[in-house]
């Protein structure tokens, strides 16, 4: 990688941290989603002194559950602050792990270190899809297992990053849309065949926070960074801020039915070839 490239690199991961620590993503995760990392850590089969590294680990919705299951745990993130907002949850249920900034596309541990590799809804944001797969197979040991949850491209997040794309900057170049990791052949062709007894299923999550669509999109809003990040974008105009306000209620009116959405993942797991 030339100098130019690795600067310009450095530019997108920087703005990607300040994104994520745009908002309050770490309430998000305890009222919206907090049973997701549960569900992924029972998936990959996680046992007491397994090594367990989650990528792109967040608040550790998935490495908390892991090392409450008795693990080893190591929760990886580029963005600090929500590494540090982990860590104080942790701490309050008596969960002992390693928090340490890292790059899901460079992760900066040895090759096969980890029995285990989780990431829930976290690698899926890394732009460099190839990139990102081969960091997680490459850190799992030969006959490790990799568990990943990612929203799906049809389901209720994946629309979300849909609805909100024409009001977004423009990507870097070579970055893919994050809900691809939600589908199964994308991930099954990233991972290939350094990969065995892959199993992958679409769940869903019940979500029912938000009784009225304005309720979910004024939460979104000040709440998850993506969300607040272009909603910045286009402060200075107030007609583009007045569409998007309408497009997520919109999205939000066309998933609620009874007071709640469900929201599809993809839950896969596979095996590192030995």
């Amino acid at each position: 990688m030339t100098t130019e490239a690795m600067e310009a690199d450095r530019a997108v991961k920087e703005r990607h941290r300040q994104m994520w620590a745009l908002g309050d993503y770490p309430t998000l995760v305890d009222e919206i989603i907090p049973e997701l990392g549960y569900t992924l850590v029972r998936a990959a089969g996680v046992r007491p002194g397994d090594r367990v590294l989650d990528v792109a680990a967040g608040t550790g919705n998935a490495a908390v559950p892991a090392a409450l299951a008795g693990a080893s745990v190591v929760a990886s993130d580029l963005t600090p602050e929500l590494l540090a907002a982990g860590q104080a949850r942790a701490t309050g249920r008596g969960a002992v792990l390693d928090w340490q900034q890292g790059d899901a596309e460079a992760l900066p541990y040895g090759d096969g270190e980890f029995d285990t590799v989780l990431s829930c809804v976290g690698v899926m944001f890394a732009p460099r899809h190839r990139v990102a797969a081969d960091e997680l197979v490459r850190v799992c040991r030969p006959g490790g297992s990799i568990g990943l949850l990612n929203w799906t491209p049809g389901g209720f997040v994946g629309q979300l990053f849909a609805t909100m794309k024409p009001y977004a900057p423009a990507p870097p170049p070579g970055a893919q849309p994050p809900p691809l990791w939600g589908d199964e052949e994308h991930v099954r062709a990233l991972l290939g065949d350094r990969v065995t007894d892959l199993v992958a299923r679409r769940e869903t999550v019940v979500v029912d926070r938000f009784t009225e669509p304005e309720a979910f999109r004024d939460y979104f809003k000040t709440h998850y960074g993506p969300t607040v990040a272009v909603y910045r974008a286009i402060a200075g105009d107030p007609d583009r801020t007045a569409a998007l306000d309408r497009d997520l209620a919109g999205l939000a009116r066309r998933h609620l039915e009874a007071g709640a959405m469900r929201w599809e993942y993809l839950l896969l797991t596979a095996v590192r070839r030995g």
